[in-house]
């Protein structure tokens, strides 16, 4: 009787043990088995969505000598991305990421060089709005894709909220690594250097991910591999339709910066200096991501969105005054720190408000929202560029962000999880009966 009553004491120690192990932590999560099988080439794939609006804008102002028809061109294939990519993680939770992926990204790697000749030709921009549309529905969702896998990999882990904050911080390297990269091919190497460069990235990142079908959720079926799950869309639940308001805001935020700091580095006679003000504000955004994943967070994540996104509208609203490098550079550094809280607190309200089966679908919601917000700011601060004073590009992260915020303060009761009488999100692409209290 007695050798039965030990092991029974240990294991609830035992269990803690693990406990205290599954916190948020960046190691622990690194070394889930076969993690890096898809986060590797998952990073080079993220590429277009770091490279993409930046090199059209500086290649078509390049051909043209006008910041208000680049941004016009790149808020066309802005503008295609977000449109499509709902549709793209809705196929891809219903038939498969590789489904998706494979095909996608040979139709963007084409439609990519396709619109780089024309620019280079200077065909009219009819014909550039022309490549521009397949060019942006082809965008694989690379980064949401992966945030699924993360699902199937941790399931109900405690690693789940230090996953999402790690998926920000690989988003925003690649927002620091894909400005600087693609400012560099395009003013020391050639025009349409960066826009080559971002297809070729998007296709052989895109079919190395596609590979790894070991990783990929079981797409449309239970645990049991048996029953197809009944498909609610993403966007039926209340709370993600407010998380796309924010994430447009939060678009307007990076199309008005991108356009902004172009504009502003070019009329001090130095252009170079846009993609090192840009680095510095993803780099503010990476920064806080890390720190965001590391701290086990007793707030509900409700009030952390709440606050970090006042946060941001506050620090958005000063970008227009600054008139000189050193004051933009703080400016957009604390811009970027206050970005990814909002980010990876929306991302981690997903995980409790949509259906496992509609997460990727819920996801690319999101980015869709944040690929809108940028294509209709890098459009409106080209214009304002272009016709008003240097630095008037920046009143659309202003106000972008206020709207955004106001918004979420009039609906944040929709952010709240409804209860889980009925069933229990297990992962992706199958759910479990849980008991009623």
């Amino acid at each position: 009787m007695a050798s039965t009553v030990t092991p029974s004491k240990k294991s609830p120690d035992r269990e803690r043990d693990a406990s205290r192990s599954d916190r948020p932590g960046y190691g622990r999560l690194l070394r889930t088995r076969g993690a890096w099988t898809f986060l590797l080439p998952g990073f080079a794939a993220r590429q277009p969505f770091a490279m993409l609006t930046l090199s059209i804008v500086l290649l078509v102002q390049h051909t043209t000598g006008s910041y208000g028809v680049a941004g016009a061109a790149a808020a066309v294939t802005g503008v295609s991305m977000a449109l499509f990519a709902p549709y793209s993680g809705r196929l891809a939770d219903r038939y498969g990421q590789r489904a998706v992926l494979l095909p996608g990204v040979l139709v963007h790697a084409a439609s990519g060089l396709t619109l780089t000749v024309l620019a280079l030709a200077d065909a009219p921009l009819w014909a550039l709005f022309a490549a521009a549309v397949p060019t942006g529905a082809s965008v694989p969702q690379v980064g949401p894709m992966v945030r699924a896998r993360w699902g199937v990999k941790l399931k109900d882990s405690p690693l789940m909220s230090t996953a999402a904050a790690f998926e920000s911080v690989t988003d925003e390297l690649t927002f620091v690594l894909g400005p600087l990269l693609a400012t560099a091919l395009c003013t020391a190497v050639n025009p349409a250097a960066g826009l080559v460069t971002e297809a070729a990235l998007t296709l052989v990142g895109g079919l190395l991910f596609a590979a790894q079908k070991s990783t990929q959720p079981v797409a449309g079926r239970s645990a049991g591999g048996h029953a197809r799950v009944e498909h609610v869309p993403a966007l039926r639940v209340p709370g993600v339709r407010v998380l796309v308001v924010a994430f447009l805001g939060i678009g307007s935020v990076f199309g008005g910066m991108q356009v902004s700091l172009a504009a502003f580095t070019e009329s001090i006679g130095e252009p170079g200096l846009n993609g090192v003000l840009y680095g510095i504000f993803a780099a503010g955004n990476m920064l806080s991501g890390l720190a965001c994943g590391a701290i086990a967070w007793k707030v509900a994540p409700q009030r952390r969105l709440l606050v970090g996104y006042a946060a941001l509208a506050l620090t958005a609203s000063g970008l227009w005054a600054a008139h000189s490098v050193l004051v933009l550079a703080g400016l957009g550094l604390l811009v970027g720190m206050c970005i990814a809280p909002a980010l990876v607190t929306g991302y981690t309200l997903v995980e409790e408000l949509v259906p496992a089966g509609a997460r990727t679908e819920a996801f690319t919601w999101l980015t869709g929202a944040v690929a809108l917000g940028q294509a209709a700011a890098v459009t409106v601060s080209g214009q304002l560029e272009d016709r008003f004073w240097g630095g008037a590009g920046f009143l659309v992260p202003m106000a972008g962000t206020v709207l955004a915020l106001a918004t979420l303060l009039a609906l944040r009761s929709r952010l709240a999880a409804a209860p889980r009488g009925r069933t229990v999100a297990r992962g992706v692409g199958h759910r479990e009966h849980a008991a009623v209290d």
